[in-house]
């Protein structure tokens, strides 16, 4: 990992709503993340199925890491997910983002989250607007 990518690790990682949710940053990489959850109980829905908000927010976590990874803000603007499958409570789950564009005003992402044994629980795609005036970190760019 580059010193760049060190210095957003942290912050990536610290966000307090994915530390809410049990979200772990495994690996960040130009245009790439990878992200790990444990289910807990308090992520069931009525049906004892993990919640489908649950998974978009996992999902979301590993857009803003791998589209942010580049060094400047971007934010969501488009967000679209197809949920497919579920996992168990005490399940180690994994998300994974790649950027597959990343342009000067726009950045678009796919996603996956996947159970312990690789079956696929979501897919994504994730758009993204650039904001070039500041790092994701929150400091001014230059």
């Amino acid at each position: 990992m580059s010193d760049a990518h060190l210095e957003l690790f942290e912050p990536f990682a610290a966000t307090p709503y994915a530390a809410f949710l049990g979200i772990k940053l495994l690996e960040l990489s130009p245009g790439y993340a990878k992200l790990s959850m444990v289910v807990r109980p308090s992520h069931l829905n009525f049906a004892q199925e993990v919640h489908g908000g649950v998974i978009m927010s996992f999902l979301d976590q590993a857009f803003a890491c791998a589209v942010n990874s580049y060094g400047k803000l971007y934010v969501a603007v488009q967000f679209s997910t197809n949920l497919i499958g579920t996992a168990d409570v005490g399940e180690t789950i994994y998300a994974e983002g790649k950027v597959t564009h990343f342009g000067k005003t726009i950045g678009v992402c796919e996603l996956t989250a996947t159970d312990s044994r690789g079956k696929l629980i979501a897919r994504a795609t994730g758009t993204a607007a650039g904001i070039h005036n500041r790092k994701p970190t929150g400091e001014p760019i230059g």
